[in-house]
Formats: C-alpha cells, sequence, structure tokens
C-alpha cells in the first residue's frame, strides 16, 4: 500500500460528503428524507442562461481549450455586474479573474501566499474550507470568534490582543454563513482598516448577497479596500447555478496577477457554453433577484415554523440560503439532535458544530427544499 502524504493527516472528509452518505443509505431503505441540510438551490437557472449555453453550442470556438482568465466579454460582464448592482469600479483585464466555482478560490489564493507555518485567520463559526485548505497548505488556523450578542461579528479588542506578527490572510464572509448575519459597510470599513494595520490579506466570500437581501453589498465598496483585499462571488445560490462551478476573485490587480499563475498550473480554461451561460446570468435584471426571493420568503416563513415546531430559536436577522436557529435549553450537542430527527423523523439539519465550536448549541435549515416539502417536515412533528 503506496502511503498517502502527510497533508492528509491534517484533513478529514468534508462533512456533507460523508453525512450525504448515510442520507442515500437510507433513502435507499426506503425512508422518506427531507434533506434540509446542504445548500445546493432545487431551482432552476432563468431561460436565457440556458437558451445562451444552447446557442454556444454551435459556435466553432466551443469546444477547444479556453482562456486561462475566460472570455472578454465574461470578465466585462462580472465588472458591469459590479457597478450595477455594487457601485463598484473594476478593471476587467487586471481585477477581475473568473474561477471553476468560488470554492477553488479559497485553494488557489491559499496556494499563492501562505508559505508553512504562516497564520490564517478565521471566524469561528464558518466556512468549513477555510480551514482544511489552510491545513492542506502546511498554514496555521487562527480562530477568531463570532457570537450571536456581537450579532456574529468580529470583537475587534480581541483580535488586537492576539499575536498577528505571523498572520498572512483573513477570512471573512457577509452575509454570513452559517448564521446569516448581514454585516454592513460600517464593519467592513473596519476590517479594512484592521488589514491595513496589521498587514493582511483580507478576504470577503460573498456567494449570499442577493438572497432575501434587502442591501447587498461588497466589500470593495469600501474606500481603498483594494489595496488589501480581494472579494469572492459565486454565481451558484444568486443563480441557481451551482453545478456549473462559475465564481470569481476580484479586487486587487497584483493578487489576482499572483493567483492566475497558480491557477493556469491547475487547469485548462472554462468551458466556453458555461461562460456563454454565465453571461446571461450576469445580465439578470432586478426582476430575477425580485422572482426568486418571493419564492425563498415563502420558504423561509414555514421553515422558521419548523424550527418553532422543534422548540428552537430562530436567528430572525439573518439574510441569504439558511436559518440558523438555537436548540432548545438544555439540548447539549446539536449532532445527537440532528441524528434523532434524521433516524426518526427522517428530516437532515445540518448541526452548528460543522462550522466551528461556537456553533454548538445551533443547527441550520437550507431553503433549497420546496414548500410542499418543508410543511411536510413540520406535519411529521404533529
Amino acid at each position: 500500500m503506496i502511503t498517502t502524504a502527510k497533508r492528509l493527516d491534517t484533513v478529514e472528509e468534508y462533512y456533507f460528503s460523508s453525512k450525504l452518505r448515510e442520507v442515500r443509505q437510507l433513502q435507499s431503505e426506503g425512508k422518506p428524507i427531507i434533506n434540509m441540510g446542504i445548500g445546493s438551490p432545487d431551482l432552476s437557472p432563468s431561460k436565457d442562461v440556458v437558451e445562451a449555453v444552447q446557442l454556444a453550442m454551435l459556435d466553432e470556438n466551443a469546444h477547444g481549450y479556453q482562456s486561462y482568465q475566460g472570455l472578454p466579454e465574461l470578465r466585462k460582464s462580472m465588472a458591469d455586474f459590479y457597478e450595477n448592482n455594487y457601485n463598484v469600479a473594476l478593471n476587467p483585464n487586471t481585477e477581475i479573474l473568473p474561477l471553476m466555482g468560488s470554492k477553488e478560490g479559497i485553494m488557489h489564493i491559499s496556494l499563492a501566499f501562505l508559505n508553512e507555518g504562516d497564520q490564517v485567520l478565521i471566524p469561528n463559526p464558518g466556512y468549513p474550507t477555510y480551514t482544511s485548505v489552510t491545513n492542506l497548505v502546511g498554514a496555521v488556523p487562527v480562530y477568531y470568534d463570532l457570537k450571536e450578542e456581537n450579532n456574529w461579528e468580529p470583537d475587534f479588542e480581541s483580535l488586537e490582543k492576539l499575536d498577528l506578527t505571523k498572520v498572512k490572510i483573513m477570512w471573512i464572509g457577509y452575509p454570513h454563513m452559517p448564521t446569516g448575519a448581514r454585516g454592513s459597510i460600517a464593519l467592513f470599513e473596519k476590517l479594512v482598516a484592521f488589514a491595513k494595520k496589521h498587514q493582511i490579506l483580507l478576504i470577503n466570500d460573498n456567494p449570499y448577497s442577493f438572497v432575501l437581501n434587502d442591501n447587498p453589498m461588497s466589500l470593495l465598496q469600501v474606500e481603498g479596500a483594494k489595496d488589501v483585499a480581494l472579494e469572492l462571488n459565486s454565481l451558484s445560490k444568486t443563480f441557481n447555478m451551482a453545478g456549473w462551478r462559475v465564481g470569481m476573485v476580484l479586487g486587487n490587480a497584483e493578487a489576482i496577477d499572483a493567483i492566475l499563475k497558480v491557477k493556469s498550473n491547475m487547469d485548462s480554461g472554462m468551458f466556453f457554453g458555461i461562460q456563454k451561460g454565465a453571461i446571461a446570468a450576469l445580465k439578470s435584471d432586478k426582476s430575477w433577484f425580485d422572482a426568486m426571493n418571493e419564492i425563498y420568503k415563502k420558504r423561509r416563513v414555514l421553515t422558521e415554523q419548523l424550527a418553532e415546531k422543534l422548540n428552537c430559536k430562530v436567528y430572525k436577522e439573518g439574510v441569504g440560503l439558511f436559518v440558523w436557529a438555537k436548540l432548545p435549553e438544555g439540548i447539549t450537542s446539536a449532532e445527537k439532535f440532528i441524528d434523532k430527527i434524521l433516524h426518526e423523523k427522517h428530516l437532515f439539519i445540518a448541526p452548528g458544530t460543522i462550522f466551528g465550536s461556537n456553533g454548538e448549541g445551533y443547527i441550520r435549515f437550507a431553503l433549497c427544499v420546496k414548500e410542499e416539502k418543508v410543511q411536510e417536515a413540520i406535519d411529521r412533528f404533529n
């Protein structure tokens, strides 16, 4: 047996990868599982997006290798999207790099900037991939607390007390996953000032800003942010294109150039048809967001009712694709709580612990299930 690389000792299989095997096994046994655990949109892209891909198949350039930087038209569409929706001006040639999903951007950024032993500020709770990628590249996670009493925002006094001399990168994500905390421009201004003071690369992971959120924001709206910051964004949630794997990293031109050095050695460009579909999606007007949010509003109302059926207290201020809820008094293990519900009521919910130790005592519901299925879940507790 060939031994695996030592870096694999630093990570475990992604929670949803292993847990969904258990869910599929229960389904194969005939159990009527309702999956509210994972944020994979069940809605479809727009008709214009699908037609753009179909038409692209007839283009003589459709099936060859594509540019590592994506089609110029795609980068221009991303720049226009940021101008129109966030009032952020970006140079499509130097400040935007299309990605095969924003998740790969986490790896590319880490490979481009982190040496072994460098430290990375990671939110607790937060997206687990920040930790796993940090470990894979030999860097050291340093967790900073996000707590409900502080509206799931960083405590800057606590941050300033840390030894930050080895910190190279700080991950943030607002609207926040998993809690749905909105963040604010004032918060972004504090974060940019903090990053400048300590010479840290600040990265905002921003895939949820159009879901149930009447005030989409970008870190790059802050004056001077591009001196120290990047932003990741994605078409997965906003345009129901999760499986298409289309994302982008935007901001500091020198950082984008460094990331391109990594990316150009990792893939051979995004499929032409997908790029054409992405261009069509990015041209969507306000009616698209309004239509999606009408659906998500109805789902959220029902999901909050479901959480309350479980005697959980919903974080009502949350936006985005999830409902975050506090477990009932006396319940000490989120994982035991959701496992009991999975096996007794055939409902899968994500335990807050998979997002960090500050997620203990909480659970997360995804709004990726049709209303009638959420109502069915509610009925199972009557």
